[in-house]
């Protein structure tokens, strides 16, 4: 099995330890891991702008740097479910609709694929788990809780596996952050409020770092912990899967 890495631009400028960390548990799991060298912005902030009809260049690089690979895996939720659902190549769209089914999210890919049973991380500190809008609602990582049915959730599984942590309960476990990409520009009032209410969930309930599958949501949530000199601290979910008494 060879999986192509596709780490989106923003982890890459300002979080690489969560790039790194889900390099390193791939590896862990015995996964033969590529990082196309050339890959750049997939276009989702453009998109989410709309301007999708200007994203063409984007697709097409996108389509030649991840082509010819089993999967590939990303650690962001947002970023591959825009591909999924928008990846498109006016010359190769036989390409783009395979790309398309075989991207995954770190924690979709370890669930759903490798079928992990057991890991050897150990992180023992109370942890809030953030469930990002695009990974429940889009990707069906988690079971919404406002509905009638058997609870899932695909990062709480894997943090369940992981030797110390102890798992907070929030109030509100669905809510969203009010980061919504480009949606945090253009309605700023909106959003840092929303995000003052998901910060105020976990350090209500004791949480000594809030973790979630999407380091975007993670971003804006620190920008507001950093603001109010909060020591709750903010870590992707890979970190932690990844992580030895951290």
């Amino acid at each position: 099995m060879t999986v192509a890495l596709f780490i989106p631009c923003y982890i890459d400028q300002f979080y690489p330890n969560a790039a790194i960390a889900t390099l390193n548990l791939l590896k862990k799991l015995n996964v033969d891991v590529v990082y196309p060298i050339n890959q750049t912005c997939c276009g989702q902030p453009m998109a989410n702008s709309g301007f999708e009809h200007l994203t063409q260049s984007c697709n097409d690089l996108f389509v030649k740097n991840f082509s010819g690979f089993d999967y590939i895996v990303s650690p962001s939720g947002s970023c591959t479910l825009h591909i999924k659902d928008h990846l498109h190549s006016d010359e190769q769209e036989d390409l783009a609709l395979g790309i398309r089914s075989k991207i995954y999210e770190l924690t979709e890919f370890l669930t759903d694929i490798l079928k992990v049973e057991h890991l050897t991380a150990s992180f023992p500190h109370k942890v809030g788990m953030h469930q990002s809008c695009h990974g429940q609602r889009g990707l069906m990582l988690a079971q919404m809780s406002e509905l009638v049915q058997e609870p899932y959730s695909k990062p709480m599984r894997l943090l369940n596996m992981v030797s110390g942590l102890e798992m907070i309960t929030l109030n509100r476990p669905d809510e969203c952050c009010g980061f919504g990409g480009t949606f945090c520009v253009a309605e700023e009032a909106v959003s840092a409020k929303m995000g003052k209410d998901r910060v105020a969930d976990h350090v209500a309930n004791g949480a000594e770092y809030i973790t979630a599958a999407d380091m975007s949501c993670l971003m804006h949530m620190e920008g507001i912990l950093r603001r109010q000199n909060s020591n709750v601290k903010v870590i992707h979910i890979a970190e932690i899967l990844d992580a030895q008494e951290y």
